[in-house]
């Protein structure tokens, strides 16, 4: 809920609410100039929190405090979102398996961390007329992963490329 869109006391222009009370008990359909008038004897604000039910919904609060909490609450799941990123491992058909071993530790390493991997082959020149070398390789680190990857995107030739997207697995609680 933006705080733009919350219409508050005199801001609410229509003829008839639909008031609840600060400590949260339905008072009914009433006029507007009732509901504002209940707000100012309680010394609170008169907020607009459902504006498109028919007729809107009004609620008695103090608008500072709820303005804050509303902050606080957005605030907090900002904390608890996690930012994936995604690292790239590039290699050529023609990898030595020492070197093969090396990459495949390093994308273990990411994927342990928590982040995405792209495993990308580059061809060069004739190697591009034998693409199932690159697939070969790709499987070859699968191979070595040992199932701790979820598969985002299968194995794919764009261009000179050839590459494929894996993720961690979720974590079990």
């Amino acid at each position: 809920m933006a705080d733009k869109d919350l219409r508050i006391n005199e801001q609410i222009r229509v003829r008839e609410v639909r008031l609840i009370r600060d400590e949260g008990q339905r008072q009914g359909i009433m006029p507007t100039l009732e509901a504002l008038e209940i707000a100012r004897e309680a010394g609170l604000d008169l907020v607009e929190v459902a504006p498109q039910a028919s007729p809107p919904v009004v609620k008695i609060l103090n608008y500072g405090k709820f303005k804050f909490e509303t902050e606080k609450k957005l605030r907090d799941s900002k904390k608890k979102q996690k930012l994936l990123k995604l690292k790239e491992i590039r290699m050529q058909p023609k990898i030595d398996d020492h070197d093969l071993d090396f990459k495949s530790k390093h994308i273990k390493g990411f994927l342990a961390e928590g982040n995405k991997v792209k495993v990308t082959i580059r061809f060069r020149g004739r190697e591009l007329a034998h693409t199932n070398l690159g697939l070969d390789i790709l499987k070859d680190v699968l191979a070595k992963l040992e199932g701790e990857y979820n598969m985002d995107k299968q194995p794919a030739m764009e261009g000179r490329f050839m590459s494929m997207i894996l993720s961690p697995k979720p974590k079990k609680q």
